[in-house]
């Protein structure tokens, strides 16, 4: 079954480079992409994640305010009763010396990954199918428990 993601630039942000080549990557590895494009709304991710039944939500921010505009984002996904996986990419916060106190912040907002904007879209492709496999192994056994 193919898995829907949709992917975006979050904010004021207008980077499309980085993910018409994820776009690209993960559709190569046969999931359904649906690209917001740039300056992407919170409101869209959760609308765009509600009409297409998305298994995950990609955001993507170059421009370092990422930590402004992903305020209350999670917030948004639980106010729309939506159970995706969420990740964050790029250059998320102007001045980022220490990677992985920025990686803290957003775990501590709500996303499952962060990754910096050196990853590999392989990496990150290769991260998504391990948690959506894992996401469904825990959907098939919970049906299966109500079913017994």
């Amino acid at each position: 079954m193919t898995k829907t993601v949709i992917l975006g630039v979050i904010g004021s942000d207008a980077h499309v480079v980085g993910i018409t080549i994820l776009e690209q990557a993960l559709e190569a590895a046969g999931f359904d992409v649906v690209n917001l494009g740039v300056q992407t709304s919170q409101e869209e991710f959760v609308e765009a994640a509600s009409a297409n039944d998305a298994e995950a939500v990609l955001v993507s921010s170059l421009y370092g305010h990422a930590k402004q505009d992903c305020e209350g984002f999670h917030q948004r996904i639980a106010d729309a009763d939506l159970d995706v996986t969420t990740y964050i990419g790029g250059n998320l916060a102007v001045g980022q010396d220490d990677f992985e106190e920025t990686r803290k912040f957003f775990r501590e907002l709500g996303f499952d990954r962060v990754f910096d904007s050196e990853t590999d879209p392989e990496d990150a492709i290769e991260a998504l199918r391990a948690d959506l496999d894992m996401r469904s192994s825990e959907s098939e056994q919970e049906s299966q428990t109500v079913s017994a």
